[in-house]
C-alpha cells in the first residue's frame, strides 16, 4: 500500500489480518505482486475456489485460535515454492530494514554491487513496490514505532529530527501520502494508531 484504502463498514465489522514481509507473499501464489498495489483484492482472484473456501471457513470459525489453523493449514496447502523469493530481494530489504529506509535506491544497489535498474525490476516482481517506495514505508514505520514507545506525542518538529527527515514539513508529507491526512488529525491524540504501522519483526 503506497496509499490510503478506505473501508466503510455497513455493520459490525472484525478484523482477522495476516501481515507479511515485503517478499513473504511471493511464495505462496503465482498472482504477480505489482498486479496487488493500492486495492484490496478478493480471495478468488488469488487462489480461485480455494479463496471461496477459505471465506466460508473463516466466517463459519468462532475463535481467533480457529481462524489461525484454518489459515496456517490453508498457506501451507498453497505454498508453491519456498525458494520463490530472490536472495537479492531478501539481502536487499534486510539492508533497509537495518538502515531503517534511510537509503537511496543509488545507495543501495552500490551496497548489493547490482545494477539499480536490474533491482527495480525485481522489486517490481516480488513486492509490488519500487525500493524508493519501500524504504520510505519503513522510515516512517521507525518513526512512528519511536514515537509508540515513548508513549507520548511530542512535537512534530521531534518526530521529524528522531525519522532523520529533513523538516517537519517533509514528515508530515510522507505521513499524508499513506494515509491521506496529517499526523495530528490522525492520531487525535491517541497513539494508539501507530500499532498499525509497526515495523516489521
Amino acid at each position: 500500500m503506497t496509499q490510503p484504502l478506505e473501508i466503510k463498514q455497513t455493520g459490525r465489522t472484525d478484523i482477522f489480518a495476516i501481515r507479511f514481509h515485503p517478499h513473504g507473499f511471493i511464495p505462496f501464489t503465482s498472482v504477480a505482486a505489482s498486479t496487488m498495489e493500492n486495492r484490496a483484492v478478493p480471495l478468488t482472484e488469488l487462489f480461485g475456489n480455494k479463496g471461496d473456501q477459505l471465506e466460508t471457513e473463516m466466517l463459519a470459525a468462532l475463535t481467533t485460535e480457529e481462524r489461525i489453523q484454518i489459515i496456517e493449514a490453508f498457506l501451507m496447502d498453497c505454498l508453491v515454492n519456498e525458494e520463490a523469493v530472490d536472495r537479492l530481494i531478501k539481502s536487499s530489504i534486510e539492508t533497509m530494514l537495518t538502515l531503517n529506509g534511510q537509503l537511496s535506491v543509488a545507495e543501495l544497489s552500490k551496497e548489493l554491487s547490482v545494477n539499480r535498474r536490474q533491482l527495480e525490476r525485481k522489486f517490481a516482481a516480488q513486492v509490488g513496490l519500487s525500493p524508493k517506495q519501500l524504504a520510505k514505508i519503513f522510515r516512517l514505520q521507525a518513526t512512528l514505532k519511536t514515537l509508540l514507545l515513548k508513549g507520548q506525542a511530542p512535537s512534530l518538529t521531534v518526530i521529524a529530527y528522531t525519522g532523520d527527515y529533513f523538516d517537519q514539513a517533509h514528515f508530515i508529507k510522507d505521513f499524508k501520502e499513506f494515509t491521506g491526512v496529517t499526523p495530528k488529525k490522525f492520531y487525535a491524540g491517541n497513539l494508539t494508531m501507530s500499532t498499525l504501522f509497526a515495523t516489521f519483526e
